[in-house]
């Protein structure tokens, strides 16, 4: 079985650090790492617009952007395949049949899909004027697991590295796979999830110590921010409430600095930035028996973080002064992809046995069933 990768995201705003820790980093190791047949990356425009209907243009224009972050990390278009989902129709028609094996009460114990309700404000029977929460659940957004589990079928994608929060959206796909499979026979391929393997990059927290980063909340180191732009947010960053005076003992655990500095830092960093530390064990150390401020530990993370975003910001003034050229890369890559999950439609089709004007045997058993009612 050839091994094949499905991932994306949704064209809601710039990437964020989230994002490359969470997947992207690890999305271009694989592409270079030679072991996948197939590698699709989507940029999930009709996912985005199940619950920003009402502003189709805010997914428009972030088309380009989330296409120049892929660009920007090292995503090649040579060795992945840049698409855009609504230019590949054939995943509605699968979300379609996909939607009778899948019932309401499922989707609602969904804990991401409850967690994103929440999260965007959505409420049932919200009081009418009520500012705060927006009104009812779309069912574009209530049943996205359903779509989700189309794009990655699709492709007969084998392998989804995805954070953690996206687990229970892969065991939809798992379970949609196998009652697809019971009831019309093998024709489906079951995905595997690929996880970060360093825990902190398991979901980042927002520089505001959220649980998640995230646009909404205003709290994203973004791949496209200046140096200063980082700078500023990183000196910002939350760190140990209790931790006031250099003197003072510091937590290390829930401090949102460390736990980026447990993401993104490599012994090397250490001698380069900090060389009276050998590692970050002898930083945390020092930390928490006092006498080391924060703001020496944040700057530590603005070099860290600045060094890694350097060749990202660089790659990205590239392709934007080439727009078109990246347009022509989702083009080619829309028009791939769309070959790809054409294959998996017809055999879906054929499963399900609604092909009724390519199958013969079908039309030749009826022909010949009223030729004998007719002739008796």
């Amino acid at each position: 079985m050839a091994k094949i990768i499905l991932t994306g995201d949704r064209p809601t705003g710039r990437l964020h650090l989230g994002h490359f820790v969470g997947s992207l980093r690890r999305r271009v190791e694989l592409q270079n790492s030679g072991e996948f047949d197939e590698i699709f990356i989507m940029i999930a425009d009709a996912q985005a617009l199940t619950d920003n209907a009402d502003n189709p243009e805010k997914v428009r224009q972030n088309i380009i952007e989330v296409a120049l972050d892929y660009l920007s990390v090292g995503l090649d278009p040579a060795k992945s395949t840049l698409f855009i989902q609504s230019q590949v129709t054939e995943l509605c028609e699968l979300t379609f049949y996909y939607m009778n094996l899948v019932t309401v009460q499922r989707l609602q114990r969904n804990p991401t899909v409850k967690a994103e309700i929440a999260l965007r404000g959505f409420a049932e029977g919200a009081a009418e004027g009520d500012t705060t929460q927006r009104q009812g659940i779309p069912v574009g957004f209530f049943t996205y697991p359903i779509s989700q589990a189309s794009d990655i079928t699709a492709f007969r994608a084998t392998t989804v590295p995805v954070g953690e929060d996206q687990e229970p959206m892969i065991e939809q796909t798992r379970e949609i796979v196998h009652k697809f499979n019971a009831v019309y026979g093998e024709t489906l391929v079951e995905p595997e999830i690929l996880l970060p393997e360093n825990a902190a990059c398991m979901r980042l927290p927002g520089t505001d110590g959220k649980a998640k980063m995230s646009k909404s909340l205003n709290n994203c180191i973004y791949l496209s921010d200046t140096a200063e732009e980082v700078k500023k947010k990183v000196m910002g960053m939350y760190t140990d409430p209790d931790h006031l005076r250099v003197e003072d003992p510091g937590k290390v655990e829930g401090n949102t600095v460390f736990t980026y500095l447990d993401a993104f830092s490599r012994p090397e960093h250490f001698s380069k930035y900090l060389p009276e530390y050998a590692s970050l064990d002898e930083l945390k150390a020092h930390y928490r028996r006092g006498g080391l401020g924060d703001v020496k530990v944040k700057r530590l993370l603005i070099a860290i973080l600045n060094e890694m975003l350097d060749p990202i910001r660089e790659r990205r003034r590239h392709y934007e002064t080439r727009i078109g050229e990246v347009y022509d890369i989702l083009r080619e890559g829309s028009a791939k992809a769309r070959a790809a999950a054409a294959e998996t439609l017809a055999d879906v089709r054929a499963a399900m046995k609604i092909n009724y004007f390519d199958d013969r045997e079908l039309i030749d058993g009826q022909t010949e069933h009223f030729k004998l009612k007719t002739e008796n």
